[in-house]
């Protein structure tokens, strides 16, 4: 349990990374004085920073070991946090989060690769199904939590609690990780990145896997990057009462990924995804109804709380179904499903501010897009009825 611990500390690093400031949105618009859209760009810089991290980082971890990247990744993190807290101008500030995502990428890739060459089959449903709890709740968490501390401090603060809490992993990942990759296995198979990656990328489940992956996570940070603007600016919530909001959302997500993983002990991953994307769907269009209809504030959150939980619900099945058939390049596998993930969220969020965040309709219309575009992936690239069901 202590092992699992630690390695949700790493997962939960990266999310953190990205959301724990996006309370202070305003007030770092404010402070530099320069619109909206400007200041969700370091955002979308941090998720890049993280997509591409994770692209090295898997495949280094499958070629050296596990702990190698882990260490030296995290050090990065640590230095990057201190430069965003110290940063002068929107553009120091973008270059350090940046390199902050980079630095947090080996955390989310090589904790699940660690996972993975631990166990299979549907033991690992139920480790990954613990990592996934972390992985969906943190980006629901981490604003919560950054709205507390600006209860106490101002934007900087929350840079350097995020350097702390990176040096608290490092230490316990020296102390409490061990090396899960025997060295005799490292290299296995494919000798080359390019070979490792054509190897995962032939694989039509996979790579289904993966894009499912990652326009379901593209939804959720088109609510994670306007909900700061939207519910604070839009509909009046002080930063406190934001993060009551996301809270309660983060209520969703636990439920789905709990009744997910127990699901998948009787009902084949591809067919709770056949439902996830539904759901999805409808809650979206229920939220842009709630705004033409003056459905008000709650119109809005009941449906978009539906929405997450339907994330919640998806985010064990892609992991499970995206790794089981690639124990032997596990890194390559999870560095490219998490960069897929952050990559798609990082280009198609910033998308909502673009649209405006007058009201919840440009928001409810990309998420309801992604979960559209979710649903022909999953009938035509993973053709549920062709996926085998899981081993004991």
């Amino acid at each position: 349990m202590l092992y699992i611990l630690v390695l949700g500390m790493l997962t939960a690093l990266g999310p953190f990374t990205v959301d724990l400031y996006l309370p202070a949105f305003p007030l770092i618009s404010q402070q530099f004085q320069v619109p909206q859209s400007v200041i969700q760009l370091t955002l979308t810089g941090t998720t890049l920073g993280f997509a591409l991290g994770q692209l090295v980082m898997g495949p280094w971890s499958d070629r050296v070991g596990r702990r190698l990247p882990l260490l030296l990744a995290t050090a990065v993190h640590i230095t990057a946090s201190a430069g965003a807290a110290l940063a002068d101008s929107v553009a120091m500030l973008s270059a350090f989060r940046v390199l902050q995502g980079v630095g947090a990428a080996a955390g989310a890739v090589v904790a699940m690769a660690m996972v993975r060459d631990l166990f299979g089959g549907k033991p690992l449903v139920k480790m990954l199904s613990r990592l996934a709890l972390v992985n969906g709740l943190a980006p629901i968490l981490a604003p919560v939590v950054g709205a507390q501390l600006l209860l106490v401090t101002d934007w900087r603060g929350i840079f350097y609690v995020l350097a702390f809490y990176a040096a608290f992993v490092l230490v316990a990942v020296f102390i409490g990780v061990r090396e899960t990759l025997p060295r005799e296995l490292r290299g296995r198979g494919s000798q080359t990145v390019w070979g490792r990656y054509r190897s995962v990328l032939g694989d039509r489940v996979y790579v289904g896997m993966a894009l499912i992956g990652g326009l379901s996570f593209s939804g959720l940070f088109a609510y994670i990057s306007a909900s700061p603007f939207l519910f604070q600016e839009v509909y009046g919530l002080d930063a406190q009462g934001y993060g009551v909001l996301f809270a309660i959302n983060s209520i969703g997500i636990l439920i789905g990924v709990q009744t997910s993983a127990y699901l998948m002990r009787r009902v084949g991953p591809q067919w709770i995804l056949a439902g996830v994307t539904i759901l999805q769907i409808l809650a979206g269009i229920t939220m842009m109804m709630a705004v033409w209809f003056g459905g008000g504030l709650l119109g809005v959150v009941i449906p978009l709380f539906f929405y997450i939980a339907a994330c919640g619900f998806g985010f064990p099945a892609v992991q499970v179904l995206a790794l089981v058939r690639h124990g032997k390049q596990a890194g390559t596998a999870a560095s490219l499903l998490g960069a897929t993930n952050f990559g798609l969220a990082g280009i198609i969020s910033p998308v909502v501010g673009v649209l405006g965040i007058a009201t919840a309709v440009p928001m409810a219309s990309v998420m309801t897009a992604t979960a559209a575009l979710a649903t022909i992936v999953l009938w035509f690239v993973v053709q549920p009825r062709t996926v085998p069901a899981l081993e004991d």
